[in-house]
């Protein structure tokens, strides 16, 4: 038998949690994948949801990725330094719009006062200029720009709140409530 790394332990966490709530009913997980990439030696986790009430196409993704220096500093702790052992973790969210009901500093102003103004948070905008629908989807992501540790794995429950709380938001936001 092998010892898991923070890696496997962080994803069941998350896992655990997400599914939880889905069993529940207060969310639906929409999408799963679990990477190896073998050229990079790096391995990536991924888990989508939606509220389950939700009127709106609205969703988030949790990605948990660990890169060969995050595994070989754990696995080979003489040899790294420990520092390195963890993983990244990046939040995304993800809704249509009518591009004339856009307004990207409210939507900075909603994920600063659920996330806090220290964390890196950046949008992006996809439309077709081609398409008469003048639908924009925007992307918001959240970047810890650090390597989260098996020992602040409890932190995933007070994130996975406050991704339900962002979700909430921006539901409300994209029903002009």
């Amino acid at each position: 038998m092998f010892d898991p790394t923070a890696f496997d332990n962080m994803k069941v966490v998350i896992e655990g949690a997400l599914y939880d709530l889905d069993m529940i009913g207060e969310i639906l997980v929409t999408d799963r994948n679990d990477w190896l990439n073998l050229a990079k030696m790096s391995r990536l986790f991924t888990i989508s949801f939606g509220l389950r009430e939700s009127r709106l196409p609205i969703h988030a993704k949790m990605e948990l990725e660990a890169r060969l220096n995050n595994l070989a500093a754990e696995l080979l702790p003489e040899s790294l330094s420990e520092q390195n052992a963890g993983c990244y973790v990046k939040l995304q969210f993800s809704l249509e719009l009518p591009e004339n009901q856009r307004d990207f500093y409210g939507l900075y102003k909603i994920f600063q006062n659920i996330w806090g103004e220290t964390r890196k948070i950046s949008q992006s905008v996809e439309y077709n200029p081609l398409e008469k629908s003048k639908n924009i989807r925007l992307v918001i992501s959240i970047d810890f720009e650090r390597i989260v540790k098996e020992e602040q794995m409890e932190d995933f429950a007070e994130m996975t709140e406050f991704m339900i709380a962002t979700l909430q938001q921006l539901e409300e936001y994209g029903s002009g409530s």
